[in-house]
């Protein structure tokens, strides 16, 4: 039995396909067969049910896939430890970012990054804050970034940059000539908001309550599922929302979205790693490299007003 045996068993029964796992990993599928029939045939057990053009995992096969996975995990851990043992000259790092970190603040440090560990792959995949939390937690991240607080014991939370939040609107709107200064003014507003979970929802709700209104206020907002959405949406006139000063920037210098003045909570960005998972010299470097970069931030020396925490249950 070999390990890529296993990462062939187990993508077939993670695809139930034999040709949709050989093209997951680059293989022909009869490569693909020919490794599945070996164990079946080198142990005498049948692992997979074929009925037509479908598979499915027999029982011996559903037993066999907890024990290949764990096999697989552990040698991913060994490969790990003998990239380290390299030093920073060769190895991975994984990061689970929440989009407007992961879009707008991030991007800077990966090249800073980059250009001093070439031989580092780094790998970034973005969610919102519950799914990056989940994703640490899980092992699927080395490293998250957030924006928002995460209370669960499990994880150790380091805040690095204050974000400021603006309320924006369509370039015709009212409010880009005379700014609300009231509940009252607020509340036949149209409000253009992310989904529930995410930083910037809870951001912005926190927001709502600094200017006199409660979370209800966005029951009946245009929920959409990125930042980029929200501002076509409000470049169109679906409504007016609260979103980053990172965010909205460009499309407000260029005229498309105008920022309206008045005062709003701040926020931090903050950054995730497990309390009891092995920390590795390139997570050790970045986040070595972004928390200098913080620090030397004189924006970030501002206070912080923060939303709600978000509670996760796994």
């Amino acid at each position: 039995m070999t390990l890529e045996q296993l990462r062939i068993f187990v993508a077939v029964a993670e695809f139930e396909h034999v040709t949709r796992a050989a093209r997951h990993l680059n293989l022909t599928q009869s490569a693909t067969s020919a490794a599945v029939a070996a164990l079946e045939t080198r142990y005498a057990t049948k692992l997979f049910d074929r009925v037509g053009r479908r598979i499915a995992l027999t029982e011996s096969g559903r037993l066999f896939l907890v024990e290949a996975r764990a096999v697989l995990a552990r040698a991913t851990a060994a490969e790990t430890v003998l990239a380290d043992l390299a030093g920073l000259a060769r190895g991975s790092l994984r990061i689970f970012s929440s989009q407007t970190v992961g879009n707008y603040w991030l991007p800077a440090l990966i090249n800073q990054f980059r250009a001093a560990h070439p031989g580092i792959t780094l790998r970034l995949s973005l969610g919102n804050t519950e799914g990056v939390a989940a994703a640490v937690l899980d092992g699927a991240a080395e490293l998250g970034f957030i924006e928002g607080g995460i209370d669960d014991p499990a994880l150790v939370s380091q805040p690095i940059a204050v974000d400021h939040l603006v309320l924006v609107a369509p370039r015709s709107h009212p409010w880009t000539r005379t700014a609300p200064v009231s509940a009252a003014d607020f509340s036949d507003a149209r409000w253009v908001c992310r989904e529930r979970g995410s930083g910037t929802r809870t951001a912005h709700e926190a927001a709502l309550l600094a200017l006199g209104l409660g979370s209800e206020a966005l029951s009946g907002a245009l929920e959409l599922p990125s930042n980029e959405a929200i501002c076509a949406a409000v470049e169109a006139g679906a409504g007016v929302t609260v979103l980053s000063s990172l965010v909205v920037r460009r499309a407000s210098q260029a005229g498309s979205l105008s920022a309206i003045d008045i005062n709003l909570p701040t926020r931090r960005f903050f950054l995730l790693r497990h309390r009891e998972r092995y920390l590795t010299q390139a997570s050790a470097a970045f986040q070595k490299l972004v928390t200098t970069v913080a620090d030397s931030d004189p924006r970030n020396s501002a206070p912080a007003v923060q939303g709600a925490i978000f509670k996760l249950s796994v």
